[in-house]
């Protein structure tokens, strides 16, 4: 696991919202090239690794490399920044957070994601006002008080802000960090990739990284029509009334799409149990994946959906070891097995 944390450290701390990720690609790419996986670039720019199999029949898994963000919307006449979101999350989420705004130039001006009243010495509203596009702002790091001073810098609308991810390894083996959703899932598969391209599999194995899953259009073509069975790897959602934990991988069996591939799902349940690798079955009410919007597509596959189990998703996320070992190693059962016929729902 120690490969696949640092990995994940690498993949955190490259900035990558949705629509900004040719970066976070370009570190996928090499990976590919330092490993001799043959790959094509796809035209929204996600990137197909092809490994061969026995059978006509492809596994498709994807990951995706984008990340929660946002576009600056309006310089305001203070001199400071107001957003629009690039993905979904509460504004509570990112509140107090380092940010970096990405010009145009190529260069970076760093500042802070703030409440508007977010001194209590000079506001009664302060913890009572609540957040929104409204009132959250982002005080930057430059001498500026007034919306000319902050566009002679060289910020304009539309220039991309990211957000620190804090990467923390404890030694009691948790991973804390921004946007393991869903970097972690791509970090398992770039390690599993070096294991998988040295044996002989019984179905080819596809491995799409994509770069718009959080705006719901990221894994949805590409792809060939040979592919049967399409298998999101992401995160597993905790909450109240969740199932899944950070302990276990967690195998979904429907999400606010709808249920996954029944077949699939008892399959993944299954190797669980044979392997004794740790695992919980869960339904996300307020999720979609890659996987579902290659459905919704039109595409004929046998759809599936696991991962690690990532607390307090879309904020300041946390996993731990085990629950990566454990979708590591249910993943290296999945590809080594013949595909189920078993009908589905």
């Amino acid at each position: 696991m120690q490969a696949v944390v640092q990995t994940i450290r690498d993949l955190v701390e490259i900035p990558s919202p949705t629509g900004f990720t040719v970066q976070a690609l370009t570190y996928v790419e090499n990976r590919f090239k330092e490993e001799g996986i043959s790959y094509k670039k796809l035209e929204k720019g996600a990137l197909l690794a092809m490994l061969p199999g026995q059978s006509p029949r492809i596994r498709l898994l994807t990951a995706h490399v984008d990340t929660l963000g946002a576009m600056v919307k309006e310089i305001l006449p203070s001199g400071r920044l107001s957003l629009s979101q690039l993905g979904g999350y509460a504004w509570t989420a990112i509140e107090g957070e380092n940010c970096l705004v990405h010009k145009m130039d190529g260069q970076t001006i760093s500042g802070t994601i703030v409440f508007h009243h977010s001194s209590v010495h000079t506001s009664r509203v302060t913890n009572t006002e609540e957040r929104s596009a409204t009132n959250i702002e982002v005080r930057l790091d430059i001498r500026s008080t007034t919306a000319e001073e902050t566009r002679v810098a060289g910020i304009e609308v539309g220039d991309v802000v990211t957000f620190d991810p804090r990467f923390v390894h404890t030694e009691t083996g948790f991973v804390k960090s921004r946007h393991l959703d869903d970097k972690a899932s791509v970090a398992l598969l770039l390690e599993l990739i070096k294991k998988w391209k040295t044996i002989s599999l019984p179905h080819p194995v596809h491995i799409l990284i994509s770069n718009y899953e959080e705006v719901g259009f990221g894994g949805n073509a590409g792809f060939s029509a040979d592919v049967a069975e399409y298998i999101a790897v992401d995160m597993g959602a905790l909450g109240e009334g969740q199932h899944s934990d950070e302990y276990t991988v967690s195998i979904c069996a429907k999400d606010g799409s709808g249920p996954y591939d029944l077949a699939l799902r008892h399959q993944f349940t299954r190797l669980a149990q044979q392997h004794a690798i740790p695992y919980k079955v869960d339904i996300y009410p307020y999720y979609s994946s890659d996987a579902s919007a290659a459905v919704h597509a039109g595409h004929d596959v046998r759809h599936g959906l696991l991962g690690p189990g990532i607390e307090s998703s879309h904020s300041y996320e946390r996993t731990h070891e085990t629950s990566l070992q454990a979708t590591y190693d249910l993943l290296d059962a999945f590809v080594k097995e013949n595909m189920n016929d078993e009908n589905t729902l």
